[in-house]
């Protein structure tokens, strides 16, 4: 869960290491997927209340803005073009900087609403851990033959 919640890998890490580890698939899912919704929540609130507060440091700043820009060149115009499905695609496509973090900050950067850019992220990241899951799944079945 821990894995799912962090920043560099989200549920495509937590649901090969809990598979890999013996644990429950079904509830590796579960788990992760649900761990992983958590953190859109929890950035938006971030975003919005305390990042204000750490702008007033000039290393935080510089990273915010650093971060910002390459969440813009990325997404943006994929995003702000197919909005809600754009969001949806960019959060279930399941490589490294495509994630509900990268979502969380599309949604604060181009204002998208709260509520459709959260139904796209549980969407987008149920398909994601789905690819894993099933990828996972697959190639332990590889394994021990």
């Amino acid at each position: 869960m821990l894995l799912s919640i962090s920043p560099f890998g989200e549920a495509k890490v937590g649901i090969p290491y809990g598979m890999f580890r013996g644990l429950n698939i079904y509830m590796v899912f579960l788990l992760c997927f649900i761990s992983n919704v958590l953190v859109f929540p929890l950035m938006l609130f971030f975003l919005d209340k305390v990042n204000g507060y750490f702008l007033k440091w000039h290393f935080y700043k510089k990273s915010a803005i650093y971060v910002a820009r390459k969440a813009k060149t990325g997404s943006e115009t994929k995003i702000k073009k197919y909005g809600f499905w754009g969001l949806m695609f960019f959060v279930m496509i399941p490589l490294p900087g495509t994630g509900v973090y990268a979502g969380s900050i599309a949604t604060y950067l181009f204002k998208i609403d709260k509520k459709q850019a959260f139904l796209a992220n549980v969407i987008g990241i149920f398909f994601s851990s789905l690819i894993i899951w099933i990828a996972t799944y697959l190639s332990m079945k590889g394994l021990s033959k």
